[in-house]
């Protein structure tokens, strides 16, 4: 199988840091003027073994399973209710310009037994992710994320809309997981896609998928790939690009990555085609597209996709009159200061700079360590700076993968006021997870 899937840990890492590459009811009730969402935080169980479970700390609605789904421009009234033992705090990845629920700054820990009520505004369509695991270093409890999925206004032509969360846990033999930022010494790397072992959809030839490729990892890049198809990609972090086939045939995602890609079923009825997912040491499979035998979808296949609705972020930055900072990365062997746990960031922390609002920024991130970090803005997106300093991919992400040694550049338009968190990660299960945090006044 590995020669079907021939990607190294150093190829994978190297696709991070160059150009990288069933319908659920809504969860709004009919009626309301305004969407509603409410949310408990609740002791629970998963399988992540076949035939065992695993006691698990959940993020519920009364749908259970599946996205969160939402229409651009709906403003949610969200309720989190706090059912666990330990403070928790709603961390969205991928949100722009909502203040308001900007975890650890614009909502405080909840604690224990507490319910907490603010509104989200949805200002971008696109593909995003809500957890809890942002106080979730030494919590030995898996704790899976949510994708929340917000619908363009005028939704592309695809038959079907389905959500890949793929999702890692290391495991002991007794089937109780070892938290984040602890030694994972004799555990297993175990793999979920959607909360369970397998993603294995039923297709018709001649069908459009549109999937929306989530890394809910927490400190594990991965690189995926579906035999025998053309993956085009459509959307990276939430935000639409020019479409384009995935390199290789295949899309590598840093943890926290959201990719929406179209495939279409070419491959006959009664066949399969596996999808692989190497995390940079081995291959596993971690599902199929099966195709049924019923008639094909459509005499043949749809013509190439035009791009997705633009989210309306600007086409052009000022990078000549760029506030300009630097923004040192390490790990755990070659530590910086200033960055903090997420437990330790409190109001009486300086900011890492402030920005008048309209203002562009260009952030220096140099990894001073031995391990790749992953780097995520909030508040708004960046765009990744060619190496030269002299013009950007063409394309917008909030969170980006350093390699060791390195340094990337982003720039971003400070947009919305506010208080909002940089977040730092090595690549290494035992690496605690930091933060800092910027001003836009």
């Amino acid at each position: 199988m590995t020669d079907r899937f021939p990607v190294s840990r150093r190829t994978l890492l190297a696709g991070l840091g160059g150009a990288i590459l069933a319908p659920i009811a809504p969860v709004a009730a009919v009626g309301q003027t305004r969407p509603a969402l409410a949310l408990q935080a609740r002791a629970g169980t998963m399988v992540l073994r076949p035939g065992a479970e695993t006691p698990a700390w959940l993020l519920q609605t009364a749908t259970r399973d599946g996205a969160l789904r939402f229409k651009r421009g709906d403003e949610i009234d969200v309720t989190l209710e706090n059912q666990l033992p330990v403070p928790v705090v709603l961390n969205w990845h991928g949100i722009d310009g909502a203040p308001a629920a900007e975890p650890l700054l614009g909502r405080p820990p909840l604690a224990a037994g507490g319910t907490d009520a603010f509104r989200l505004p949805l200002r971008h369509a696109g593909t995003f992710m809500v957890d809890l695991r942002l106080l979730g270093d030494g919590q030995a409890k898996p704790s899976p994320a949510r994708a929340l999925v917000v619908l363009e206004t005028a939704p592309p032509v695809a038959n079907r809309d389905e959500v890949l969360l793929i999702e890692e846990a290391r495991l002991r033999p007794d089937n109780i997981a070892v938290a984040p930022g602890s030694d994972p010494t004799d555990t297993t790397a175990v793999f979920t896609v959607n909360g369970k072992p397998s993603f294995e959809p039923t297709v018709r030839l001649h069908e459009r998928l549109r999937l929306r490729i989530i890394n809910g990892c927490q400190r594990t890049a991965i690189a995926l790939r579906i035999e025998d198809s053309n993956v085009q990609v459509m959307a990276i972090d939430g935000q639409p690009v020019e479409p384009f086939p995935a390199r290789n045939g295949q899309l590598v995602l840093a943890p926290g990555t959201r990719i929406d890609a179209f495939v279409d079923v070419t491959r006959p009825p009664g066949s399969a085609a596996a999808i692989l997912l190497h995390d940079g040491k081995e291959v596993r499979p971690i599902g199929r597209l099966l195709t049924s035998s019923e008639p094909p979808v459509r005499d043949r296949p749809l013509p190439a996709a035009a791009a997705l609705p633009s989210n309306g972020l600007p086409a052009q930055l000022d990078l000549k009159n760029a506030v300009r900072v630097d923004v040192p990365l390490g790990s755990p062997a070659a530590p910086v200061p200033d960055w903090l746990s997420s437990s330790g960031l409190g109001v009486a922390t300086p900011p890492a700079f402030k920005v008048k609002a309209g203002r562009t920024v260009v952030l220096a991130l140099t990894n001073r360590g031995t391990i790749p970090v992953v780097f995520r803005l909030h508040g708004q997106h960046g765009r990744l700076l060619d190496r030269l300093d002299d013009g950007w991919k063409p394309f917008w992400l909030d969170t980006i993968l350093v390699e060791a040694g390195r340094t990337q550049r982003i720039a971003f338009l400070a947009e919305t006021a506010g208080r909002w968190l940089l977040e730092a990660t090595a690549l290494d299960w035992a690496a605690p997870q930091l933060v800092r945090w910027y001003a836009v006044e």
